[in-house]
């Protein structure tokens, strides 16, 4: 199999993730696997099978910027490193979205974020997780105290 037909078939895999993630029913907890840890675990077996196959004796390393651009320009360490993003780019999507769920964010609101989540990758994550902190502080009430000492909840 060449670089750019894999290239081609994990594409497909983490769109149809990102697709059931965006569109699908969360209510059923076997559905949200899917997204979830499915395709991101298929996703991981191929990095790991690209690891391990294709990484002994290239050139390169994570030592220094120039030493990534020279580990990168073998296109087999570039389609690891483009699985690599593909498989945690999703699971932190899944994840995000099952936390947004929780704290009462509305799917259509979820759904630029996730956006940018898969388009983006760390800063859809940081606007997911400011738009949770920020609804699960608007619900946290304050207290305030009375002339009299009683405690009221102020809304």
């Amino acid at each position: 199999m060449t670089p750019e037909l894999l290239f081609s078939h994990v594409g497909i895999a983490a769109m149809a993730g990102w697709a059931l993630l965006i569109l699908g029913p969360r209510r059923f907890a076997w559905f949200n696997a899917i997204p979830l840890w499915v395709i991101p675990a298929g996703l991981s077996a191929v990095y790991a099978a690209l690891i391990f196959s294709r990484f002994s004796g290239m050139g390169g390393g994570f030592d220094s910027l120039d030493n990534v651009a020279i580990l990168m320009s073998d296109r087999w360490a570039l389609l690891a490193g483009w699985v690599h993003y593909l498989a945690f780019d999703l699971f932190v999507g899944a994840v995000m979205a099952a936390r947004m769920d929780r704290a009462g964010v509305g799917r259509l609101v979820q759904a630029p974020i996730l956006l940018s989540t898969f388009m983006l990758g760390p800063l859809g994550f940081l606007i997911a997780a400011l738009v949770e902190l920020g609804l699960r502080a608007a619900m946290i009430p304050t207290q305030t105290r009375s002339l009299k000492g009683q405690a009221h909840v102020a809304a």
